[in-house]
């Protein structure tokens, strides 16, 4: 696959982890890739339309999961140049953007700033200096925040995926779980699950964006 050199500048860190994934993506198993064609699908189509590509990224809580998803998605879109996407995440209930995911997004290169001192913290968060912040807050899916019809759920988590069947207003549902590193917490593994999480997250997302 030929990658194009584009404009859209990711800060240093992720422009390498970028071109790194792209090294990684034929390891990508042949069933997680026809999830994340479905994803890359999805996106093509609106492109066709010309209507935008909303993307709702959805796990249990909205605490980690689904935050690195939508991060990265946008993040990916950028770096691709696929024009209209807007990424969004949710949950089934509303908690906060785990310390640890943003303690491990900032260690790959995301810059968080935290926006206020509550037990729901809102982060403005920067992959680009040519892209907007984007602000990143625990949410249920169907926060005003979010789009309320016209999207694609995109289920990060195996829970949400089974109790959570209709997901009111979407388009689309994609199943695509990821490991949850909150199985980690407080072990000596917990920085390393984290960190692979994210990388794992981003690769596979990149991908699907590789694809348009």
């Amino acid at each position: 696959m030929l990658y194009i050199c584009r404009m859209n500048l990711l800060f240093p860190p992720l422009s390498n982890l970028v071109k790194l994934f792209e090294g990684q993506y034929a390891q990508i198993a042949a069933d997680r890739k026809a999830i994340l064609e479905q994803l890359a699908a999805y996106v093509r189509q609106k492109t066709i339309e010309q209507k935008p590509a909303l993307l709702n990224f959805i796990c249990t809580h909205n605490s980690r999961r689904s935050h690195l998803s939508q991060l990265w998605a946008q993040a990916a879109a950028f770096h691709y140049d696929v024009k209209n996407v807007q990424c969004y995440s949710g949950g089934t209930e509303a908690t906060a953007f785990n310390p640890r995911a943003v303690k491990a997004m900032r260690e790959v290169g995301f810059q968080l700033t935290d926006a206020d001192a509550s037990a729901n913290p809102k982060y403005e968060v920067r992959f680009a200096e040519a892209a907007l912040a984007v602000i990143a807050f625990s949410k249920t899916y169907g926060d005003s925040f979010n789009p309320s019809a016209g999207f694609a759920a995109i289920m990060t988590c195996s829970h949400a995926d089974e109790n959570c069947p209709i997901v009111i207003g979407a388009e689309k549902r994609i199943s695509l779980p990821f490991d949850d590193p909150k199985d980690f917490d407080d072990t000596d593994l917990e920085s390393a699950k984290y960190h692979e999480r994210v990388l794992e997250i981003g690769k596979e997302i990149c991908f699907a964006f590789s694809l348009l």
